[in-house]
């Protein structure tokens, strides 16, 4: 099986050589007039001097945790723990703070690039625009490719060089454990980089909305509002940036979770008989299947192309993605073939887990599609409920938002169930319940086959956003601003889908990593293969539940708090800079850009402090706590992996409610500006009528619900499973 690797060096390379290839072809792009390159090098300022504070804040606590965990780690592990892992107690302690460290840069590095051809491109996409919409599309969406690619190409070698560099060629089964902080890290600096990234973009768009388009009566990006290069620099700093780290994250996190439960099949089939070289398919197989899916989305990429001139742009990326979908398909059949048929009679069955994890992932799509695009019934009617004003626009989003939940709450029982049941009908000479949580692995792997592409959709949001922003700042025709209106309409529609993939991809991966948290946990309690139950009537299990969905709600209430507060003193700036200076509004004088922008940085670094913390410490706290005060006798492990199950899927659930309620309130406002809302005698209802002013309302409150604290939870639902992943010899 080892020769299945260079198809994981690969894949990489081929990740790669594109991605350098589109940054090639992004910068021999006309990058417009001279005015566009101003708009732009103000953006790229602004976007640098966030990036910069906010990594030297997150770089210095990343520091001081990993030595903390190093020593916590090397320091209490017992004798028995470290003869199984075959490392001495400094070694262990080194080796976690190393992995921590290396996921943290990774993450760090995934996130930086992603802004930094965002910014690079978002001016030639509007220059583009002037041209065709067919020519602007391919712009961003290869724009968002370098990033998609990138990120997902350094999270499969990052992991796939931990695991080789920690023993994996000798010890497959050993060195998943040891690379678990690798995850760790690159969970905990993507959330403070969504987090912050997420306050800083949302502070900036509230205050352009609301100080400028309902109070001043002037579009968001006019060049009059002193919040519009804010705004342009949050798309960058929070969409690209913060969702760059938070999928490399994803990915890197899910790999190492479906690893150590491939490395509990390796040691139990190896102990009935397989030979290890056979059996390490186990642990592999989710490697493979990545850069496989790598190869995949890159042929869908480079198919996207327009039938017409302005064929609807959701139409044209769907194309591309269902030619990235059937290569996956086949990728997966032929990769189950060749690693599991020796090993198992039945693999057939790990095949149909695994094309259940792809179709899954389409199944997700339409349902976002659905609730989030103007095309459909959920978004026009709160665009119909704007007539009577900003109340009914509230209360029919909240209705569409929790609707949502339904869909997406049945789709992950129903992916979860077939896919444990193809596991344990697979025919393994194991214990069902490893053979059913492998096979929920594997689906999760089919999941992610398709991240590269999901993510360059992902990242063609906030480019063609800027694209239409630089193009209105520019005073563009509106034949132009047509162009990048369609787009920047899919792109609210593509941002609303990944983060739909994100949501359901965590809850299939939410079960693989609280299997991998037991797994781990049974592992150095000398436990390998044994059922770990848990019974929700005992108290400390209760307690754990319990706590863990008032985190989920404290942490989206401090960051909720944390926009507003940042939004406060951006709409103050805005109202006092219109109120001293009379010329702004009448074109005469230039707004101060660079002060929205600093007061909107200084804020977002301070708000994400708190509820950043919330989810690394909290876990930690229950574990110890119980370690110390046992009221019935059960193990402190017990409370924490109800703590970690049940607080998986209120974030999951939670985040869904607020990622599809944002994106159906924002669709709702674009479809009234795009001239689509008529009045009961059909005349069109313009654009700073009273039902506009209604929906600008509704985008406002949506906005931080989908793209700070929905995304952040995708996040904190794998953030706590790598907490304890990593730091259960602390409670054992």
């Amino acid at each position: 099986m080892w020769p299945f690797l260079w198809i994981v060096f690969l894949g990489c390379a081929c990740g790669i050589v594109f991605a350098l290839w589109l940054i090639k072809y992004i910068f021999s792009l006309d990058t417009g007039t001279e005015a566009m390159r101003d708009v732009n090098s103000r953006i790229n300022e602004g976007a640098w001097a966030f990036i910069r504070r906010q990594y030297s804040t997150i770089a210095i606590t990343a520091i001081v945790v990993a030595i903390i965990i190093g020593f916590l780690i090397g320091g209490l592990s017992s004798k028995a723990e470290l003869d199984m892992l075959n490392v001495t107690a400094f070694g262990l302690g080194w080796r976690t703070a190393v992995a921590f460290l290396v996921g943290g840069l990774c993450s760090c590095v995934s996130g930086i690039v992603g802004m930094w051809v965002a910014v690079k491109s978002n001016v030639r996409c509007a220059a583009a625009s002037h041209r065709s919409l067919n020519e602007a599309l391919t712009v961003a969406l290869r724009g968002g490719a370098v990033s998609g690619f990138l990120i997902v190409t350094l999270s499969l070698l990052g992991v796939t060089v931990m695991f080789i560099a920690y023993g994996g060629l000798s010890n497959p089964h050993i060195a998943p454990h040891l690379t678990v902080a690798f995850g760790f890290g690159a969970s905990m600096v993507a959330l403070f980089a969504q987090l912050g990234g997420g306050i800083y973009t949302k502070a900036a768009d509230m205050g352009a909305d609301l100080a400028g388009k309902v109070e001043a009566g002037i579009p968001e990006d006019d060049p009059r509002n002193a919040a519009v290069i804010a705004d342009q620099v949050g798309d960058n700093v929070g969409d690209c940036a913060g969702r760059g780290a938070d999928l490399f994250e994803s990915t890197a996190a899910e790999n190492i979770g479906a690893m150590i439960i491939g490395a509990s099949l390796y040691t139990l089939s190896v102990k009935s008989g397989v030979k290890p070289e056979v059996a390490v398919g186990w642990v592999l197989f989710p490697l493979v299947v990545r850069a496989i899916g790598i190869i995949a989305s890159l042929i869908g990429v480079i198919s996207v192309r327009s039938k017409k001139e302005f064929e609807p742009p959701m139409d044209i990326l769907n194309r591309g993605y269902y030619v990235a979908l059937v290569l996956s398909v086949i990728g997966m059949v032929l990769t189950c073939y060749f690693m599991f048929a020796e090993m198992c009679s039945g693999w057939y069955y790990l095949m149909g887990a695994g094309i259940i994890g792809i179709l899954t992932s389409v199944v997700v799509i339409y349902i976002t599609q659905y609730y989030t695009e103007s095309r459909y019934l959920p978004t026009r009617r709160i665009a119909e409920s704007a007539k009577t004003g900003p109340a009914t626009v509230m209360v029919t989003g909240l209705s569409v938002g929790f609707e949502t939940i339904m869909p997406t709450a049945i789709v992950i029982s129903v992916a979860l169930l077939l896919t444990y049941y193809f596991g344990v009908k697979a025919g393994l000479d194991l214990p069902w319940w490893i053979s059913g949580a492998y096979g929920t692995a594997i689906a999760t792997m089919g999941m992610l086959m398709t991240c590269p592409f999901i993510l360059a959709e992902d990242t063609f949001g906030p480019i063609t956003d800027n694209a239409n922003g630089i193009n209105e700042f520019t005073k563009a025709g509106e034949n132009i601003r047509r162009v990048t209106d369609h787009l920047d309409a899919a792109g609210n529609t593509t941002k609303a889908l990944t983060k739909g993939y994100a949501m359901v991809s965590a809850g299939l991966a939410g079960f693989l990593l609280f299997q991998a948290y037991f797994d781990r946990v049974l592992l150095l309690t000398g436990k390998e293969g044994e059922l770990f139950n848990i019974n929700l009537v005992i108290p400390e299990v209760l307690i754990g539940g319990i706590l863990a969905i008032m985190m989920v709600f404290l942490f989206s209430a401090w960051g909720l708090r944390s926009v507003g507060e940042a939004a406060s003193k951006i709409i103050e700036e805005v109202r006092r800079q219109i109120k001293e200076d009379p010329g702004i509004l009448a074109g005469t004088s230039r707004p101060n850009y660079a002060r929205a922008v600093d007061i909107t940085t200084r804020a977002a670094l301070r708000g994400m402090v708190a509820p950043g913390l919330l989810p690394v410490l909290l876990p930690v706290a229950i574990g110890i706590f119980f370690a110390i005060f046992k009221v019935t006798g059960i193990n402190a492990p017990y409370a924490v992996g109800s703590f970690l199950m049940v607080g998986t899927f209120a974030a999951i659930l939670l985040a869904s409610f607020m990622n599809n309620g944002g994106g159906a309130w924002d669709n709702a406002k674009k479809y009234i500006e795009d001239g689509n809302l008529k009045d009961d005698l059909g005349n069109v209802i313009p654009k700073h009528s009273f039902a506009h002013a209604a929906a600008v309302t509704g985008d406002t409150v949506g906005d931080p619900l989908k793209d700070t604290v929905g995304p952040s939870l995708h996040i904190v639902a794998k953030l706590i499973a790598t907490v304890t992943l990593v730091l259960c010899p602390l409670w054992l």
